[in-house]
């Protein structure tokens, strides 16, 4: 006989059924944790969801007019017609006989156009007006609108302001816009937007209009000022952004809802800063089409 222990052989089973099923816990065990880091029942990447692309933040924000219901580009403004007036034009300074001959606004007698305003430094009004134009019109066309110009800088002169009012409505334009900066004193900053006037003279009759365009131009002012960071001007429409006219032919003969945008005092140390940069002007145009997608969504 050995000095080693033995044992009885129901003994030596209940140990080897003892050790298999250690061996079984130890195994699901595993199991489960490493189910449980993968976090799905599955390896890395099989069955989880695709990762998200870049934020808004890293490309740039959000559409300026978003997207439509269905979360697709171009549904938001899909069978919208929107005219856009980029005011004055680059070459009127070599036009001045023709620009200058008078035309009927209902209200009176003004001139065909004119040359605008410019910064000191010499950007010209006419030159803003057209790049913040044509930012718009690719903004609203990834919105799905079809988007009207009165001129694009492809004109010897103007057009005249009752053309660019015919304009719109020739298109039978869901919304209008023209877009200018001012030329006032230094010292006056801020934009502001200006409301067609109640007009019934000769041929020009706002009456259809006057309240449609109120509301876009109050669309307009708020999303320009919060997209832009500009304030309301200091020194027209008391604080409010707004002023409602009744001399200016492009809106007094307007069939459509039209207001115009005066992104800022170009005679202002300040705002000429703001409107010479061009990642600001982008922001405009983006401001000013926010505030057309907000009124068409209305």
């Amino acid at each position: 006989m050995s000095n080693g222990s033995t044992f009885p052989p129901h003994r030596r089973l209940r140990g080897t059924l003892l050790l298999v099923l250690a061996a079984v816990v130890v195994v699901s065990l595993g199991g489960w944790l490493l189910w449980r880091a993968w976090g799905d029942g599955g390896p890395p990447g099989a069955g989880r969801p695709a990762a998200s692309g870049p934020s808004d933040a890293a490309s740039g924000g959000q559409s300026a007019g978003g997207s439509g219901s269905d979360g697709k580009k171009g549904a938001g403004l899909k069978g919208r017609t929107v005219l856009i007036d980029p005011g004055h034009n680059p070459h009127n300074h070599d036009h001045g006989r023709e620009i200058g001959r008078l035309v009927d606004i209902g209200t009176g007698r003004k001139e065909c156009d004119t040359t605008g305003t410019a910064t000191d430094d010499g950007y010209a009004e006419a030159s803003f007006t057209l790049d913040v134009a044509r930012r718009a019109r690719t903004l609203l066309q990834r919105e799905g609108a079809k988007v009207v110009f009165t001129q694009d800088g492809d004109r010897p002169y103007g057009p005249c302001v009752d053309e660019r009012a015919a304009a719109g409505n020739k298109a039978h334009a869901d919304a209008a816009v023209s877009i200018h900066a001012d030329g006032s004193a230094a010292g006056n900053r801020g934009f502001h937007v200006i409301l067609p006037a109640r007009v019934s003279a000769g041929p020009a009759d706002t009456a259809a209009i006057v309240g449609p365009s109120r509301r876009l131009g109050e669309q307009l002012a708020g999303r320009f000022g919060a997209v832009t960071g500009s304030k309301p001007s200091n020194y027209i429409g008391g604080g409010t952004g707004l002023d409602t006219r009744s001399d200016l032919g492009g809106l007094n003969l307007s069939d459509v809802p039209k207001v115009f945008i005066e992104c800022g005092n170009m005679r202002d140390p300040k705002d000429a800063a703001q409107l010479t940069d061009a990642r600001w002007r982008e922001k405009a145009a983006r401001g000013i089409t926010a505030g057309i997608t907000d009124f068409l969504a209305h």
